[in-house]
């Protein structure tokens, strides 16, 4: 079957899809998006989430037949889909991701403008993909992609969460890395800056 959908902000279809197939499948090996790790294939370990309108979900859960005419947002799109919302057009009706920006995605934060690299590899982090590098809560990076969808929801949903909105938020993403500390001081150093910056709109 063919499934229409939008990835990132942008539509996509995928051709020959079997009834079977994961959403995780299709990101991964039909789109070339390989932020969504594949770990545990059963929705325990929480390195595949993605955004299926709005709402983290473990993408290996997720039957690709079920995201027809849905958005689907990934770590990949993350910096442009907060930059969208902080605009007021989150959901797509910005710019969106390009899909072959998105494949070339690298974060080089330290890079500024007009040290000549190309637009995908001097990519803007959002504001929680830059918190969890200043907080040191990248160590292997397997499981950080599906901790920085879970995290952006979360303070989108609440602004000014407690330690214990935070640890409920990403109860479901697995670290083998490290004891959580530093990961929880990323997403209370992401939401300090996000009421910072929206104060300073004046929003």
């Amino acid at each position: 079957m063919r499934v229409n959908f939008r990835v990132n902000g942008r539509p996509h279809e995928a051709d020959d899809v079997w009834e079977g197939e994961s959403l995780l499948y299709v990101l991964r090996e039909r789109m070339g998006l390989p932020g969504s790790k594949n770990a545990c294939e059963q929705g325990e370990c929480g390195s595949c989430t993605v955004r299926l309108d709005g709402v983290p979900v473990c993408a290996c859960l997720v039957a690709a037949g079920q995201v027809e005419g849905r958005d689907v947002v990934t770590v990949e799109g993350l910096a442009d889909f907060a930059k969208d919302r902080a605009a007021g057009c989150a959901g797509g009706a910005c710019v969106g991701t390009d899909l072959n920006a998105a494949r070339q995605w690298e974060a080089n934060p330290a890079k500024t403008e007009g040290d000549g690299a190309d637009s995908a590899a001097d990519a803007e982090l959002s504001t929680v993909q830059q918190a969890f590098i200043d907080a040191g809560a990248v160590q292997c990076g397997f499981c950080t992609p599906g901790l920085l969808v879970a995290a952006d929801e979360l303070i989108e949903r609440n602004p000014q969460p407690s330690d214990a909105d935070i640890r409920e938020a990403l109860s479901g993403n697995l670290c083998r890395c490290t004891g959580y500390e530093k990961i929880l001081d990323a997403v209370r150093l992401a939401a300090a800056r996000e009421e910072s910056q929206t104060a300073g709109t004046g929003a």
